[in-house]
């Protein structure tokens, strides 16, 4: 193994990006790029789209625009809207006029939506429509610094109302304002600088206050450069933007990234169509949350069944694409006929389920954000997609270790990316240093201190392990460890993550602290529990009824039992409870970005807790 040289890939990476800024590769793609489509969006039946020419025209004009309400040089514009071309048509306005992009998660209850608009005092508020405004009207009058809100849809309602603007009317004034200055837009967008802020993004405050992540234009270039060297990334690829853009995995795979690379995105205004807009756009590259992932699997083991004739090749040829990437994995080589096997699998199984995803011409897959179990990056390697496992925060602009083509090993999170070094705390706490680390947090110098240390290291509050080859390994958050009754640390993560794997687990959390043993709570699939119902022969009247039957109970059990071979017996779940309930960032059991509120969980069911120990 070539020992790195972290110096001189972070030289490198710096004399790659010295100088740049998302204003000036936006123009870059505009001027070298102008008669391709920049993104697709669909309206009813068609499809759209935008060239870069047209898109810089529209952001010069939404740009003219928030200048013309004023909007200046260090402000803040909120965005609150799904995914659509307006959100990062906004977005590149913003820092156009010299401000930047906040955008702010859909899910928000009123007094989040209150905390951050008023910790960033933003001047304008653009908004999707009327379900959003109705939070922003509710607390208008705590928001001195709101000068404007912007509704993408039904301004309508509001015309009598001066603060309320319809965006094709900001479009219109920008129009008005370029027409008699042309150059407004050029001058406050000459003023961006590298260190200048490119976004706040707001953490989704698992234990706390959400804080906003100050990142930069650096930052940005520097992440998407180190991306470009690492996973060897070419130009103009194809993506399916449909996270949640207030998330960092979102903005940098999609949004920077496709800036960075003059990219071509399909904008999906609902997770739940995803599939659709895959297979429309048919990326070359695709990130995804582990939960995403396992609800194609869980299509594909439907879809399977669909076809009695032929469910057993492909479940074989399935389990066979896996036991080749683990045989990979430990260093064996196929035997003769198992590559025979594999080719012929290839030819008539893995390609066509490929091309029934969408993801045929994939070239990199990520999943990011939460552990995923190893199985599900088996199964997809085996049946060649491109599947890789990244980590990282928004602290650290995304990504700061993966696994990578040709350097992998499944169940880690691979190595550090280039420029990025990684070290462990005495305590194990993953420390992270270049130049992927922001500057901290917005307003909060306390905070920021406990977090960025004076010689330029990330605390990032997880903790990890390097394997003899150098890969990292994820233990669990120091924050999430358990101590038993016997003074037993335990991380969670693991058997957390193995159950929900299962199709009928949306969400699990383990119980133990102070306790004599392990125990488990585990919410419903919603989504998934009628088919299951179906395919096992019992009723689904409703979610509460369906969580009580001793079938659904049995299936869990045997998840369990499997899960629980995989560690210690200590670390064991010798009981659970399974809840009715749909846990979702308004009912506060996870944040917006799916990740477990473990506090609320275990105080919302503490009757349900006690009961697994009395």
């Amino acid at each position: 193994m070539v020992p790195r040289n972290v110096a001189a890939e972070s030289a490198a990476i710096d004399a790659a990006v010295e100088g740049k800024t998302l204003i000036a590769l936006f123009d870059r793609n505009a001027n070298t790029y102008g008669d391709k489509a920049a993104f697709h969006w669909k309206e009813g039946d068609l499809w759209r789209h935008l060239t870069w020419a047209q898109y810089r025209k529209a952001v010069h004009e939404a740009a003219a625009g928030l200048i013309s309400i004023g909007v200046s040089p260090n402000d803040f514009v909120a965005i609150m809207s799904g995914n659509r071309p307006e959100h990062v048509i906004a977005d590149l306005a913003a820092i156009h006029a010299g401000a930047a992009g906040v955008t702010i998660y859909s899910t928000l209850a009123q007094n989040q939506i209150q905390y951050v608009a008023s910790n960033c005092a933003a001047k304008v508020a653009i908004l999707e429509d009327l379900s959003f405004m109705k939070r922003w009207e509710a607390i208008k009058d705590e928001l001195p610094d709101l000068q404007y809100v912007v509704l993408l849809e039904g301004a309508e309602n509001y015309d009598t109302v001066d603060w309320v603007l319809p965006w094709d009317d900001l479009l219109e004034r920008g129009r008005q304002a370029l027409a008699s200055d042309p150059e407004i837009v050029e001058r406050t967008a000459s003023g961006a600088r590298p260190d200048g802020l490119a976004t706040l993004i707001y953490t989704s405050g698992t234990t706390g206050v959400p804080k906003g992540v100050m990142i930069s234009h650096r930052n940005v270039v520097w992440t998407a450069e180190c991306l470009r060297r690492g996973a060897k990334l070419g130009d103009n690829p194809r993506m399916v933007s449909y996270l949640p853009l207030a998330h960092i995995a979102e903005r940098m795979s999609t949004h920077y990234l496709g800036v960075y690379l003059a990219g071509e995105v399909w904008y999906c205004p609902d997770i739940g169509l995803v599939l659709e807009y895959v297979q429309k756009a048919r990326p070359t590259m695709f990130v995804a949350v582990p939960r995403v992932w396992e609800k194609f699997h869980n299509r594909l083991q439907a879809r399977f069944g669909e076809d009695p004739k032929r469910e057993k090749l492909i479940r074989n040829a399935a389990a066979h694409g896996a036991e080749m990437m683990r045989l990979q994995q430990s260093g064996k080589s196929m035997g003769l006929l198992d590559r025979v096997k594999h080719v012929l699998f290839e030819r008539v199984i893995y390609s066509k389920i490929r091309h029934g995803l969408g993801m045929d011409a994939l070239e990199v897959a990520i999943t990011a954000a939460a552990p995923i179990s190893p199985d599900l990056i088996y199964f997809f390697r085996g049946i060649g997609v491109p599947l890789f496992e990244l980590y990282g925060m928004t602290e650290s602009t995304g990504p700061a270790t993966s696994n990578l083509p040709g350097e992998e090993r499944i169940g880690s999170v691979g190595k550090p990316l280039p420029g990025v070094e990684i070290a462990l705390g005495e305590d194990g706490e993953i420390l992270m240093r270049g130049g992927v680390i922001t500057g901290g947090y917005y307003q909060m110098a306390e905070e920021s201190a406990e977090t960025f240390d004076s010689e330029g290291w990330l605390h990032s509050g997880d903790l990890g392990r390097f394997d003899d080859d150098g890969f990292l390994h994820i233990v669990g958050r120091k924050k999430d460890i358990i101590i038993n009754a016997a003074g037993k640390n335990i991380a969670p993560a693991k058997l957390e993550t193995s159950m929900k794997n299962h199709p009928l687990v949306a969400q699990a959390c383990m119980v133990g602290d102070g306790r004599p043993f392990m125990s488990m709570l585990l919410a419903i699939d919603s989504e998934e529990a009628p088919g299951w119902a179906g395919k096992n022969g019992v009723v689904f009247t409703d979610l509460q009824s369906f969580s009580e039957l001793p079938e659904v109970r049995a299936e869990l059990q045997t998840a369990l039992d499997l899960a629980n071979q995989e560690v210690s017996r200590v670390e064991q779940i010798k009981k659970f409870t399974i809840v009715s309930d749909i846990w979702t960032p308004d009912s506060g059991e996870i944040t917006p970005s799916l990740k477990l509120k473990r506090n609320v969980v275990l105080d919302k069911y503490k009757s349900a807790i006690e009961g697994m120990y009395s």
